[in-house]
């Protein structure tokens, strides 16, 4: 619709796909040792963190469907995302480097933490947004689009790894300064390759067509599909912010184990076993169709991590890690694939391709997800009695640690289920019922 169809090379979607690398390495760095950092480490209080978290949830949250309109909209002779990511891979991989150098005093730690994250905000919205509403623009077909998913989800993965799995063995050698400049000089340069893989349609349609910011809102949240997904996904990802941000802690005062490492090697876990899973899941979508492979996951997911409200062992540990990557690798496969379809079938709807409106809606959601991590960490902390200058914490805390990586994921995870099970596409999917994108 008002666009020409874009010819994509392999190499340009392994480029392209290389762009979940950074992407994961930072989300998942900054959820999993944020608060263990600042708490922890820096011994900023829980309740301040807690209380930035939110704010950051909120100001992320509003920012993310203004920049999504704003790139629906945008119209250059560069494109309309690939702009935004050129202009915004330095200040983003500058400013997520600074969260890791606490300057100025202790005692202004809060403010620093708060300004910082704020301008991190703005340009990994900047970037991701528009990077990943390339996706549905580039790849029209579900076969292309598990194809590429899956080795998004793979490269991805390594970036987990890196971001979660080994911090404890850098930042035990280097220490955390070097390690975040470390960490953003990666993130620049795999940036930089994917944009080598971008390649936008051309848009016909003169911005002054489009419909407006509030027209916009309006169509997105009428979008049965779109509504039920990112419900079922709010819990889903809640789980995923939920998982690493509190294994650290899991394997510090519940399994005793006081060794940096071995947070390195649970983490590891998960992901190394997620890795080949994700083409699996790539192949049991088309087999199966996308809503029920995701409500497969999801299940399975839920089952995986029943078992860490009673682990005292590290080997039961790492066996029910690598439970929980065999299944995570089918939600991560299936969140990019879903969301695809939802545009294809608003297109049909409004004559209008909104990939960055409906990714902008998304992460609005997803935001408060991670504020909400982090407000039910700190508060089960601060509830229970848990003190960083002790070893051994209070029996309260250590139920409260288990709860954070079972009784609460699992209750998230069955409504996550619910809202799946009334999302309206691919009821009676089939292999011939492929969306291919009217041009």
């Amino acid at each position: 619709m008002g666009e020409q169809e874009v010819q994509i090379k392999p190499w340009q979607k392994i480029a392209y796909s290389s762009g979940n690398f950074p992407v994961n390495l930072m989300a998942q760095m900054f959820a999993t040792y944020i608060v263990f950092y600042y708490v922890d480490h820096l011994g900023v209080k829980p309740a301040l963190i807690g209380l930035a978290m939110v704010i950051h949830g909120i100001f992320g949250a509003i920012l993310n469907p203004l920049i999504g309109y704003l790139s629906d909209n945008t119209r250059s002779k560069w494109g309309r995302r690939v702009p935004y990511i050129t202009f915004g891979i330095i200040p983003l991989a500058a400013s997520f480097t600074l969260v890791w150098i606490p300057l100025g005093p202790s005692a202004n730690l809060f403010w620093y933490f708060l300004i910082i994250v704020l301008l991190y905000d703005i340009f990994y919205i900047l970037v991701v947004l528009n990077w990943t509403s390339l996706f549905p623009e580039m790849f029209t077909k579900l076969k292309d689009r598990t194809s590429v998913s899956s080795w998004r989800q793979m490269i991805g993965i390594i970036g987990m790894i890196i971001g979660v799995a080994l911090p404890p063995i850098i930042y035990g050698q280097i220490g955390w300064t070097a390690m975040g400049i470390l960490f953003g000089c990666l993130c620049l340069i795999f940036f930089a390759i994917s944009i080598l893989g971008s390649k936008e349609p051309k848009h016909e349609r003169p911005a002054a067509h489009s419909i407006s910011f509030l027209s916009s809102l309006r169509y997105t949240f009428t979008n049965k599909a779109f509504v039920t997904y990112v419900l079922g996904s709010f819990f889903v990802q809640l789980t995923f912010a939920l998982l690493p941000a509190a294994i650290p802690f899991f394997t510090k005062y519940v399994l005793l184990n006081k060794d940096d490492t071995f947070n390195t090697i649970m983490l590891g876990t998960i992901f190394v076993i997620a890795m080949p899973m994700v083409y699996v899941w790539g192949r049991l979508t088309n087999k199966w169709g996308t809503r029920k492979t995701i409500m497969t996951a999801a299940a399975l997911y839920m089952i995986s991590l029943i078992p860490f409200a009673f682990v005292t062992g590290s080997i039961s540990a790492i066996v029910t890690t690598a439970c929980v990557g065999l299944c995570l690798a089918g939600l991560i496969v299936l969140l990019d694939v879903l969301i695809a379809e939802i545009v294809d079938d608003d297109e049909t709807r409004t004559g209008e391709r909104r990939e960055g409106m409906y990714y902008g809606m998304n992460g609005f959601i997803m935001r408060w997800g991670v504020s909400l991590q982090a407000v039910i960490m700190s508060g089960i902390l601060e509830g229970t009695g848990y003190s960083a200058d002790i070893a051994v914490q209070p029996d309260a805390t250590v139920f409260g640690i288990r709860m954070m990586l079972s009784g609460i994921p699992v209750v998230c995870l069955l409504f996550g289920l619910l809202f799946y099970y009334f999302y309206p596409l691919g009821r009676s999917e089939s292999k011939s019922s492929n969306i291919t994108v009217s041009k």
